[in-house]
């Protein structure tokens, strides 16, 4: 693993620790807090608080500003999840996306793998992906590798006899939209105990207007990105929180790499899973 400086660690609440590799804890300054079952979620945002430009093509890693302790702790997000839900839009905007932990950051391949081996997982996390209306290309790798394809009746109908035989295909209720706690009910139904959403801020809205995401990473980027005329997207699109809603987010720990903070807040009390 090549070197990369340590993260400061500003802020550290107490929590459920998940044991870390001595390369990735002596990286991360301490074990990953992370409740079992949980559904946790990434995201990376401006100062101003875009976290996607969908005109821009990898409109994630310029937000990032190519940060690389960012991609050190997605990889070891990846790692620490036996399953990544992602939306339709997420992986159209990643047409060679595998969701792997070392193809975000390789240098800590290494110590990716041992993490999922202690945890007992497979060599790289299942990838679920939602779409309601089917219209994925069916060619994607990530289709190949035995993604999950969750789905309606009407994308069901779509996509028939279109999938690799190693992806499988699970209909849910919805029909503009699949049911989120649905699809998360399932996975939790599998055996799956740490899901990582990938999804983009729509699929992420509809988690948080559900109450099901427990944890939230989120990475605040020196950058400003303004509001011109490409259309740009927050945290959390399509769901209307406040004022109905006012729970606070808990601070779990705070970082700084640079000039990136890195956020861990507790979206629910601990006993809500």
């Amino acid at each position: 693993m090549t070197a990369l400086e340590p993260f400061a660690v500003l802020h550290e609440g107490p929590g459920p620790e998940l044991p870390l590799p001595s390369a990735l804890r002596g990286v991360y300054g301490g074990d990953l807090a992370l409740p079992e079952p949980c559904l946790y979620a990434n995201f990376v945002a401006t100062v101003d608080g875009v976290v996607a430009v969908p005109s821009l093509p990898g409109s994630n890693r310029l937000i990032s500003g190519g940060s690389e302790a960012d991609r050190f702790l997605m990889g070891t997000l990846r790692a620490a999840a036996d399953v990544v839900l992602i939306g339709s839009g997420t992986l159209r905007a990643s047409p060679q996306g595998r969701w792997r932990p070392e193809t975000v950051y390789p240098p800590a391949a290494e110590s990716f793998g041992a993490l999922r081996h202690e945890l007992g997982y497979d060599a790289s996390p299942r990838v679920a992906v939602l779409t309601a209306s089917g219209s994925i290309a069916p060619e994607h790798p990530v289709l190949a590798d035995g993604a999950l394809v969750l789905t309606t009746e009407t994308g069901a109908a779509r996509l028939a006899g279109l999938l690799p035989d190693a992806a499988e295909l699970a209909v849910l209720p919805g029909d503009a939209e699949v049911d989120v706690g649905a699809a998360v009910s399932l996975l939790f139904s599998r055996g799956h105990r740490r899901i990582l959403s990938e999804a983009g801020p729509h699929v992420f809205g509809s988690l948080v207007e559900a109450d099901l995401v427990d944890d939230l990473f989120l990475t605040v980027s020196p950058l400003l990105a303004g509001r011109g005329m490409s259309a740009s997207y927050g945290l959390v699109e399509g769901a209307a929180l406040l004022p109905e809603r006012t729970e606070e987010a808990g601070l779990r720990s705070v970082r700084l790499h640079g000039s990136h903070l890195f956020l861990h807040y507790a979206l629910r009390r601990r006993d809500a899973t």
